[in-house]
């Protein structure tokens, strides 16, 4: 009995040194995370680690939280629950909470005691209260007492009006997330107090107009899937610390008037109406005449669209998705930092040089897109580009013309006098190539291109040319002059070419190519002398590969489609050069060759090559006089055993009389 107690006493003094240790942050097997998640759960587990740090309970069913003793808590997830009652001491014992996931709940219940229960967690660092159904003054509620507050999300929730009074108490937040609400208003001050602001969503929402910007101290400003037809900054000598701008998927007909001073980089623009006043001109025009009238201003005293942004650093823009019908020279070719330009999905039908003339001359000045490196302009219709418009291009690198109606040009040497320039059509029907110097990237996928000449892209720098989907192409011998030594990746699939017309000089930098989706039987020859990595045969007249080619290839090649073919089986010494060598072959599962005996997969065949191709590869070793000669001898034959067997039946008939 005695040694019994003895035991209980040490047992309590042990159990009271480890609670005391834990308590002191001394111990070394601190639990950190306890999870719960997607576990069918009504409420919170009872007998919670005191030493939690981190508890996530998302995707229950929890409908009520109450007083949780975890003194250590410092993130606490109840995401996707049914909660809609919090009790009035639920976070008392939670001096440590910093981070609380309340999304998908249902807080828009029981307020006073929910808003209440919140009051008493004012060390709270972030928040989502997302989706809980909540409407302005809910949200200014569950706000309170939020001094340390730094991220807040009230996604998917009721908000139509943001207050002055939203933020008052919780003016340390760096970043606030409201999309998907049904904003229409913000009253004057409602982030201005915000010194700390940096990143503001107001995504899906129904705001229809921004007067004037006055958020200095915003880095990212996302207002895209509003209803904006405008976005002005009033021109002050203020520096605004704004580096990030959406204004896609809205209603916007002229470019945004964006502050004077600004750290603008990247620009989204896509989806909206940017164009539609059919001419660069008219679209400046009544741009600077709406910021005049905001402004108040009497008179319009000068562009303050294209002051502010020649001014302006950015180096991305996407505009595709708009209604240009002419490109606008002018205005872009103001941002001096431009890099990426986003033109795909618009209008165009040509490029022509529509600027405004020398002041002193009637000749086109000549602007240029001295940074511009990548510009996409995918399904416009574009049929030509005027050439001082290619020769603006002094650094491009990348060029996507996906989708439109280009005829590239065979070369013209001559372009460089002046005189020759002037007598080519400025909006000729072909694009000369040949100007872009720095071109390393080109696509003219399906643009309906009737002949590549040679020379087409003599003096480019091209490493890859995608011209598939040109059903209608004539390639003709030296196309590729110019570029054979530069380029890396060339793709011909689906121009229906055969074998008779598919000329490919020697291309010593050709690593991937591809061919599929034509009417080819031979490679050519001329690729052995290609580092090729990567090559497309697939949909196309093979019947077997050249294999003192593929032994060749092989010293590079990493990988090579084969299906839908017309393999023979039985012809495949370069199919086991590939399979001896480890290429990697994706489609060989769904890859089928033929023997005598009917189709079967090219696996099934690798498995054992030797049985199915047997009787072919004797019938292919025998003579055809020796076949006769066999067929005479076994019709000899089947004659004498015919003679033998009558003449055996009349010998036993004899003896039965």
């Amino acid at each position: 009995m005695s040694s019994s107690r003895g035991r209980m006493v040490r047992h309590m003094l042990f159990w009271s040194l480890s609670h005391d240790l834990c308590l002191t942050g001394l111990t070394h097997l601190e639990p950190k995370e306890g999870s719960w998640n997607n576990q069918s759960l009504y409420s919170v587990p009872v007998d919670l680690d005191v030493r939690l740090r981190r508890l996530d309970l998302s995707n229950n069913f929890i409908r009520q939280l109450h007083t949780l003793a975890l003194p250590y808590l410092e993130q606490l997830d109840l995401s996707s629950n049914q909660l809609d009652l919090i009790s009035d001491g639920a976070f008392e014992n939670l001096a440590q909470l910093e981070e609380l996931n309340l999304s998908r709940n249902a807080l828009n219940n029981n307020l006073g005691s929910n808003t209440k229960a919140f009051r008493s967690i004012s060390r709270l660092r972030s928040l989502d209260i997302s989706m809980n159904g909540l409407s302005d003054d809910a949200v200014e509620l569950y706000l309170q007492n939020k001094p340390s507050l730094d991220q807040l999300k009230v996604t998917g929730n009721f908000l139509t009006r943001l207050s002055h009074n939203l933020f008052k108490e919780s003016k340390g937040l760096r970043s606030i997330t409201i999309d998907d609400n049904l904003i229409s208003v913000i009253e004057k001050g409602t982030f201005e107090p915000l010194d700390h602001l940096e990143i503001l969503n107001l995504a899906k929402n129904n705001l229809a107009n921004i007067c004037d910007f006055k958020l200095r101290q915003v880095k990212y400003l996302n207002l895209s899937k509003n209803s904006l037809e405008f976005f002005v900054t009033e021109q002050v000598n203020l520096l605004y610390r704004l580096e990030i701008l959406d204004l896609s998927h809205n209603k916007l007909l002229y470019f945004p008037i964006v502050p004077k001073k600004n750290s603008l980089k990247y620009l989204y623009l896509q989806n909206n109406l940017v164009g539609a006043l059919n001419s660069e001109a008219a679209m400046v025009s009544e741009a600077n005449y709406l910021y005049s009238e905001i402004m108040r201003e009497r008179i319009v005293k000068k562009n303050n669209l294209h002051s502010n942004w020649r001014l302006m650093p950015v180096t991305y823009i996407d505009l595709s998705y708009n209604h240009f019908t002419s490109f606008p020279t002018e205005t872009l070719s103001l941002l001096s930092s431009l890099e990426t330009l986003n033109f795909s999905y618009n209008c165009l039908q040509s490029i022509i040089w529509d600027v405004r003339n020398h002041p002193q001359s009637n000749y086109p000045r000549q602007l240029f897109f001295s940074a511009l490196k990548h510009l996409d302009l995918q399904s416009n219709g574009v049929a030509s580009i005027s050439t001082i418009f290619l020769k603006a291009l002094t650094g491009i690198q990348t060029l996507n013309l996906r989708y439109n109606s280009v005829q590239p040009c065979a070369s013209m040497d001559d372009l460089e006098s002046p005189r020759s320039a002037q007598q080519v059509n400025l909006n000729t029907s072909c694009v000369v190539f040949g100007l872009l110097k720095t071109l390393k990237h080109l696509s003219l996928q399906e643009n309906n291109i009737k002949m590549l000449e040679p020379n087409s892209f003599q003096k480019t720098s091209l490493s890859s040319l995608n011209l598939a989907g040109n059903p209608h192409m004539t390639v003709q011998e030296g196309a590729f002059e110019g570029v054979q030594n530069t380029l890396e990746s060339l793709t011909l699939s689906e121009i229906n070419m055969t074998s008779s017309n598919l000329s490919l000089p020697c291309m010593p930098a050709l690593t991937h190519l591809n061919i599929s989706n034509n009417h080819l039987h031979l490679i050519p020859t001329s690729l052995s002398c290609s580092p090729l990595r990567d090559l497309d045969i697939t949909n196309n007249h093979f019947k077997s590969l050249n294999h003192s080619l593929i032994t060749a290839l092989s010293v590079h090649l990493k990988q090579m489609y084969l299906s839908r073919n017309h393999f023979n089986c039985c012809e495949s010494k370069w199919l086991t050069v590939l399979h001896d060598l480890k290429i990697n072959l994706p489609d060989i599962n769904n890859t089928l060759c033929f023997t005598s005996a009917g189709n079967m997969g090219m696996t099934d065949y690798l498995e054992n090559p030797s049985v199915p191709c047997w009787l072919h590869t004797k019938a292919q070793e025998l003579h055809f006089g020796q076949m006769i000669v066999i067929a005479l001898f076994l019709t000899v034959l089947l004659t004498a055993m015919i003679m033998f067997i009558r003449k055996l039946c009349c010998t036993q008939g004899s003896f039965i009389v």
